[in-house]
């Protein structure tokens, strides 16, 4: 790193210092009187919405995300390939379309899938399209994703197989998870010891096992899918962990053990307080050292 060597003389860099004291005294007065509008500007978004590509013979597809009000694309989703889920995008509340079209799909080219989703405050959603591709349908799932008992998880199931109208789903040691889920819908949440499991999967042909992890504390969709043998399997995705901006604690949970400690947020009277004093201090400094200078100068 260069350094460029000081030609400024001594009286005047004192005041220098002073100059920038006292616009430091002012910067902070300033802080302390806009960071609480910051810290509400940073604030989280309204809602999340996430997409699954449940469409077993559907090719990748490329997803966007367009607000209704004014049309503006605002997220896109590259080469979404059967069974995958995306992270939840956080989106300000609104009315927003989902469209799907093939990845290597033409510019113009009209979506394979169209959606409409309504985002609301504090509400995660997922929009999934499943079924074979002649007869591809899309659904949302509302989520909710409240904090699970300590040592437990919360789990639901998906079912989007279409070699089976429906499916039963339970442990392999005969813990009922759900039964005779129809294509195209969710369970509602449970809870579970947490741990692997290793799941069945019962339909009126097919008969299949499947693992599955439900780590303690967390939230998770287990999808029911096609293999590519035609048969079922399953998929567990532990929604919880791609929620990036969720509230500690999980939404829904308001305060207790997981709650976020309270903090004195930046620009707060007593942060204010200290900062003001601290630049006070530098501008008295600063007085005497340029009086001192003015006396032996006389």
């Amino acid at each position: 790193m260069f350094r460029f060597a000081s030609t400024t003389s001594p009286r005047r860099r004192v005041t220098r210092i002073a100059a920038g004291a006292t616009a430091a005294l002012v910067a902070c007065g300033l802080a302390a009187t806009v960071a609480p509008a910051a810290h509400a500007a940073d604030a989280a978004p309204g809602g999340w919405a996430r997409v699954a590509h449940l469409s077993p013979d559907t090719k990748s597809v490329d997803v966007q995300l367009t607000a209704l009000a004014g049309g503006a694309v605002v997220y896109e989703l590259d080469d979404v390939a059967y069974g995958a889920v995306s992270p939840y995008i956080p989106l300000a509340d609104g009315t927003y379309v989902v469209s799907m079209v093939p990845s290597d799909a033409a510019d113009g080219t009209q979506p394979v899938v169209q959606q409409s989703i309504d985002i609301a405050e504090g509400e995660p959603l997922t929009v999934a399209a499943y079924g074979r591709n002649a007869d591809l349908t899309t659904t949302v799932f509302e989520d909710d994703l409240s904090a699970p008992a300590e040592g437990e998880a919360r789990v639901r199931v998906v079912q989007a197989s279409t070699v089976e109208s429906s499916v039963d789903v339970d442990t392999t040691e005969g813990r009922v998870i759900a039964r005779d889920v129809p294509a195209g819908s969710a369970t509602d949440y449970a809870a579970v010891p947490a741990g692997s499991w290793d799941l069945s999967l019962t339909g009126a042909d097919e008969v299949a096992t499947s693992a599955v992890d439900l780590p303690a504390g967390s939230v998770s969709t287990v999808f029911v899918l096609d293999d590519a043998k035609g048969s079922l399997t399953a998929q567990a995705i532990t929604d919880s962990a791609t929620l990036a901006d969720m509230p500690v604690g999980g939404i829904h949970t308001g305060g207790g053990g997981t709650a976020a400690a309270s903090v004195t947020p930046l620009g707060t009277a007593t942060g204010a307080a200290a900062g003001v004093a601290g630049v006070l201090g530098l501008v008295a400094l600063a007085g005497i050292l340029i009086r001192r200078r003015a006396r032996a100068g006389a």
